[in-house]
């Protein structure tokens, strides 16, 4: 029953993820002036080399 329950579970927080996306893309979508949706990994953080310096070099 427990692997039943698991296999159901997961699907179904992904597709949650999915639509919890979507509604913050219609949202910045909608209301341009709260700015453009930033996808999750997105933009400068702790993973493109730059630490905060306000300009990243490595931006794809």
């Amino acid at each position: 029953m427990k692997y039943l329950i698991g296999m159901a579970a997961v699907p179904l927080l992904l597709i949650g993820w999915l639509l919890i996306q979507q509604i913050g893309r219609r949202f910045a979508r909608e209301h341009p002036e709260h700015g453009e949706y930033r996808e999750e990994g997105g933009g400068c953080g702790k993973h493109c080399g730059c630490h905060g310096s306000g300009r990243c070099q490595n931006r794809g």
